[in-house]
């Protein structure tokens, strides 16, 4: 089975939540609309012997038993040296997210299809290392968490272009994944 779960950004820690509503302050503003709460995905993976969680968060994060799969730069992609400005994205036993608790209207069951469980996995594995918060693969929106899942998804032929975060709320990035992912699918001749 595959899950979605939408995590108030900044549910862990004030710097996130901080940073998350100035960035959300400035995008409203200069798109003349008003804010709205801002959302971070995950997924757990319901396999036939385990429960994985699969997340990118910062490097210097919490450490826990999980297994990194990639590792990008934020802002800058020299930044990328130091481990404060680098992300990681993980695969984890579903307990190793740790604000799981505070997500809101979730989960989202997308497929109980154990090889699409499978396909989402095999997927994570190969999500392109962008430079986190900046639009390098030219989608129109900045790359970030959410842009690794929505991407994931898509690889993995899970139809995310049509999922959306809960009412009110927005996911900066979702449709970065979608679309990166759907050009590397046409590219390559594959119909997800």
């Amino acid at each position: 089975m595959v899950e979605l779960w939408w995590i108030p950004l900044g549910a862990g820690g004030s710097f996130v939540k901080a940073n998350g509503r100035l960035f959300e302050a400035l995008a409203a503003r200069r798109q003349g609309r008003p804010r709205a709460a801002l959302y971070h995905s995950a997924l757990l993976l319901h396999l036939e012997d385990r429960i994985l969680g699969i997340e990118q968060t910062p490097a210097w994060g919490r450490r826990a038993d999980r297994e990194v799969v990639a590792q990008g730069p934020v802002g800058v992609r020299a930044a990328g040296a130091l481990r404060w400005f680098r992300y990681e994205i993980h695969i984890a036993s579903a307990g190793a997210i740790p604000d799981l608790a505070a997500a809101v209207d979730s989960p989202h069951r997308l497929s109980d299809d154990p090889a699409r469980a499978r396909a989402v996995l095999d997927a994570v594995r190969r999500v392109p290392v962008l430079t986190w918060g900046r639009d390098q693969s030219h989608c129109g929106e900045m790359w970030n968490s959410n842009s690794v899942i929505a991407w994931t998804l898509t690889t993995s032929g899970i139809d995310a272009e049509t999922i959306t975060p809960p009412v009110g709320g927005r996911a900066p990035g979702w449709s970065a994944g979608c679309t990166l992912a759907r050009r590397e699918l046409e590219a390559h001749g594959s119909d997800a």
